[in-house]
């Protein structure tokens, strides 16, 4: 495209289009400036093609397709070939034009790594003297990466998955700004990242966007889905609004941690014994005779905490009541799902100061904090169980018989590949890779 196709181009689209038309135009100008140069230094090595240069020991040998980053996106070329003759033995010169612009590469790459690592915009110039960036030049180039992890993970097709659970818990990044963030996991017993919002608090209006944007991405269940919250209203108004028929888990960890607040501390060792046993038990009787000990303990110590224990309700033993099988307990019986990948996330952000609520920034941390702690994501604890849930919750045979044959199958591509993943699959690094062993003991979940 030459210079007045461009300007044409550009009078033809909307303002917020015309950056886009802009810079594909100019990635396309640099490849072919990048290509002059390569082909300009291969002509002063070996002479013009076809006629080789008298006297020199260098000659043509074809090409290959390589890639280089520009403007942030990889683009692909071809890259000529040159070897020069060495006695009796020829090698391949690697050609200057072609290494300065993969050491830019390279470079942008090593500075990207170190923020993610911790270092600040200040001392990058330490850590690379030869190149001595610029902290705005650092703080920019971090400001593209993270809008492509923002995009990475809302462009994620959540058709492609079939989820039974959907866990929503909140994570403050300041005094006045909160991150609601929705995990899935699906039929298989994979867990995924599905979106996140940020807003001012956890509030209805905030969930409502995150619910409505994960539905109009193809989020659906194909059945009663069973929503795993902490103990905000808001979180459960909102996902009983966008899923009526779902099953609601609140957390035993929030609940218990906010008794504790209640209560002396000479009595948190019995009330860790009284939760530990609740989470121990199988099915709906067991599990109210436990909660009958555990307000008949409260009752003697806290009216406070037995207030806290009675606002729950039946929904502290939601899965008992289906008759859930234990060995799903670890997993469903709190949001320690989304707990857990939210303290890599602080260790990442740690060193942010400042959030802008008027710009993207957190956005752009919570999209890379979350993307990060998902690459170490395992299936739960007692996925091959996941069956007599999905019967219990009534969900369809054909489902229920699907997600069995995932359990029970063969290993599947795991997720995050590059392509679409459909489930049933089984996620890399689970036990799904490993056949059982007779006599094997569970273990713990790894986050």
């Amino acid at each position: 495209m030459d210079d007045s196709n461009i300007i044409t181009e550009l009078g033809q689209v909307s303002v917020a289009d015309a950056g886009t038309a802009f810079r594909g135009w100019l990635r396309g100008e640099v490849r072919h400036l990048i290509a002059d140069l390569m082909a300009e230094e291969v002509t002063a090595l070996c002479g013009v093609a076809h006629y080789p240069r008298s006297g020199s020991d260098c000659r043509r040998w074809g090409s290959t397709r390589s890639g280089v980053r520009i403007d942030g996106e990889r683009q692909e070329l071809s890259r000529p070939r040159v070897r020069r003759a060495s006695g009796d033995r020829s090698e391949e010169l690697h050609l200057a034009s072609y290494e300065a612009v993969r050491h830019a590469d390279d470079l942008r790459d090593s500075i990207l790594r170190a923020v993610a690592a911790g270092v600040s915009s200040r001392d990058q110039s330490e850590l690379y003297p030869s190149a001595k960036p610029s902290r705005s030049a650092v703080s920019r180039l971090w400001v593209v990466e993270g809008r492509k992890r923002v995009e990475e993970l809302r462009d994620r097709d959540l058709a492609a998955e079939a989820f039974f659970a959907l866990l929503l818990d909140g994570i403050a990044l300041s005094d006045d700004l909160t991150g609601i963030v929705a995990l899935g996991i699906t039929l298989d017993g994979r867990k995924q990242v599905l979106d996140f919002e940020i807003g001012a608090q956890e509030s209805v209006e905030v969930c409502d966007a995150l619910l409505g944007r994960m539905v109009g991405r193809g989020l659906a269940f194909a059945g009663p889905p069973l929503v795993v919250l902490d103990g905000s209203k808001a979180l459960r108004n909102s996902a009983l609004r966008h899923f009526p028929t779902a099953t609601v888990q609140r957390c035993l960890v929030h609940k218990e941690r906010n008794i504790k607040r209640c209560l002396s501390r000479r009595y948190h060792g019995e009330l860790n014994r009284l939760f530990g046993r609740l989470r121990n038990v199988e099915g709906e009787g067991p599990a109210r005779e436990v909660l009958g000990e555990l307000h008949g303990f409260l009752d003697k110590h806290s009216r406070k905490a037995v207030e806290s224990l009675a606002e729950v309700g039946d929904e502290l033993i939601s899965l008992h009541r289906l008759g859930a099988p234990s060995t799903l307990h670890t997993t469903l019986l709190s949001t320690n799902c989304i707990e857990n990948p939210f303290r890599n996330v602080r260790a990442k952000i740690g060193r942010v100061k400042r959030w802008r609520a008027e710009t993207d920034q957190a956005e752009r941390w919570l999209a890379y904090g979350l993307l990060t702690a998902e690459k170490g994501f395992r299936r739960i604890q007692g996925y091959r169980d996941i069956p007599l849930l999905l019967k219990a919750l009534k969900w369809p045979p054909d489902v229920v018989e699907a997600s069995l044959r995932s359990a029970l199958g063969p290993t599947g591509r795991p997720y995050g590949d590059g392509q679409s993943s459909t489930t049933p699959q089984a996620q890399a690094g689970s036990e799904a890779t490993c056949p059982p062993r007779t006599g094997q003991q569970p273990e713990t979940e790894v986050q």
